[in-house]
């Protein structure tokens, strides 16, 4: 199996997103990119940790490309608004891809460009980050919105 990082506002409406995308074998929510050592969702909402609500995806590259992913990625949030989907606001929901590898740096870079001329104007504010730790959310965020029957 292969595996994806990507950031895109609450984790929950993400998870959901690639849990249903066909390719996807597990959609885990998390926090990454910050400071602090496993941090808790209070701390990452409430504290300075730098980290952002993220997914991490295993997925099958027989069935789905890691660029099909990015695509996925982009139709899943607004990648225009710094630190902010909807009505959530904080460096949390900002927007990032977590590279694992060159490849998936490059294929990210490629994406995030091919996005902005075509579709977001050049106003994409996705950051591409290497991939550092991720840390797992506390169970009850975990395929949160399936537990309440949302899908």
């Amino acid at each position: 199996m292969n595996i994806a990082i990507f950031a895109a506002g609450c984790f929950w409406g993400v998870e959901k997103k690639f849990d249903l995308t066909k390719g996807v074998t597990k959609v885990e929510v998390g926090y990454t990119g910050g400071k602090t050592q496993n941090p808790t969702y209070e701390q990452v909402c409430y504290e300075d940790t730098g980290h952002a609500e993220a997914v991490r995806i295993n997925f099958d590259d027989k069935i789905i490309t890691y660029k099909e992913l990015l695509n996925v990625f982009w139709s899943c949030h607004n990648p225009t608004t710094l630190n902010r989907q909807g009505p959530d606001i904080g460096e949390q929901y900002r927007s990032a891809i977590f590279y694992l590898d060159e490849k998936q740096r490059t294929e990210a870079e490629e994406s995030k460009k091919k996005m902005n001329e075509t579709i977001f104007n050049n106003n994409i504010v996705t950051e591409i980050t290497k991939f550092d730790v991720f840390y797992l959310a506390e169970e009850y965020h975990q395929k949160y919105l399936k537990k309440l029957g949302k899908y």
